[in-house]
């Protein structure tokens, strides 16, 4: 029985650590380095903690491996989403497409909308730059794909945006 909460003690450690770890490296891409190095005190405290005790026990079950394995790949799992739904930002989005409506239908469901006239490989097309908040993705994604279902669409995560126009 003790070997049962020894794993399960594990496994819920590790999917606290990792989750942080997730936190951590995305607030240091973002830029908030103060923010990722408490961040990174904590997680490395945790990590410290249960190794000590996961090697320190005198038991050699695999079921501790199995525990620290697993915690490692729900927390990844767990940090992923969380880093989804508590860590704001913005996405660029580039769009090429041979619809010249599309540019209007975008800024008439109010988003910021720029556009340039590029050469694709058979005929003129348009290229529509479009800066917004990561919730408003999937909604773009789907106005974009119901004009034009070709469209060629690039998003990058962006690190910090001046000025421009956002939806409100």
């Amino acid at each position: 029985m003790a070997l049962f909460y020894l794993c399960l003690q594990i496994v819920l450690v590790r999917i606290l650590d990792v989750s942080l770890g997730i936190v951590r490296t995305i607030n240091t891409v973002k830029g908030r380095k103060f923010t990722a190095s408490v961040i990174g005190f904590v997680e490395v405290f945790i990590w410290f903690m249960i190794v000590r005790e996961a090697l320190s026990n005198e038991s050699t079950s695999i079921f501790i491996a199995l525990s620290y394995a697993g915690g490692y790949a729900i927390g990844t799992y767990i940090g992923g989403f969380l880093s989804e739904v508590f860590i704001k930002g913005s996405f660029g989005v580039q769009v090429i497409t041979a619809d010249g409506t599309l540019c209007k239908v975008i800024k008439e469901s109010g988003f910021g909308v720029s556009s340039l006239n590029v050469h694709g490989e058979s005929q003129d097309k348009f290229m529509l730059f479009v800066e917004i908040d990561k919730s408003k993705f999937e909604n773009l994604k789907k106005l974009i794909k119901s004009v034009d279902s070709k469209a060629f669409i690039v998003v990058n995560e962006t690190k910090a945006v001046y000025n421009g126009y956002f939806t409100k």
